[in-house]
């Protein structure tokens, strides 16, 4: 019987889409990422709101697939932070800003339709 050689098996490690960054508002940061002109998403989120829940999952969804990896998220609390949502001009919770660079370029309100949301984050490209 002949000796069969060994089979190598690689395994070629592919790399996850880059979601979009969420991370709880900070000035600094913002002022940050305004200054570098990077996309941003400011969401005035209640952990009690069903809206906003619906919002998340849209969002994570639509930045799932790394096509909006540059995106940063800041999170705003709607029932801890009201004085920072209010300077936004929010009026409720479930209240998504988006920006680009120093520019806000569309902003919804207690909608958790998935292609409304989607027309948001393409207005953070431009």
């Amino acid at each position: 019987m002949p000796f069969a050689a060994p089979v190598i098996v690689v395994a070629a490690a592919v790399a996850p889409a880059q979601a979009a960054t969420l991370k709880p508002f900070d000035q600094k940061a913002f002022a940050a990422a305004q200054a570098a002109g990077k996309p941003i998403l400011v969401e005035v989120h209640a952990p009690w709101c069903p809206i906003c829940r619906a919002q998340g999952k849209a969002i994570a969804k639509l930045t799932a697939n790394g096509a909006h990896k540059d995106l940063v998220i800041f999170r705003i609390d709607y029932d801890t932070q009201k004085p920072l949502w209010q300077r936004f001009g929010a009026q409720k919770q479930s209240t998504l800003i988006a920006f680009r660079g120093k520019r806000e370029t569309d902003r919804v309100s207690y909608q958790s339709d998935e292609r409304r949301i989607a027309v948001l984050l393409a207005a953070t490209r431009g």
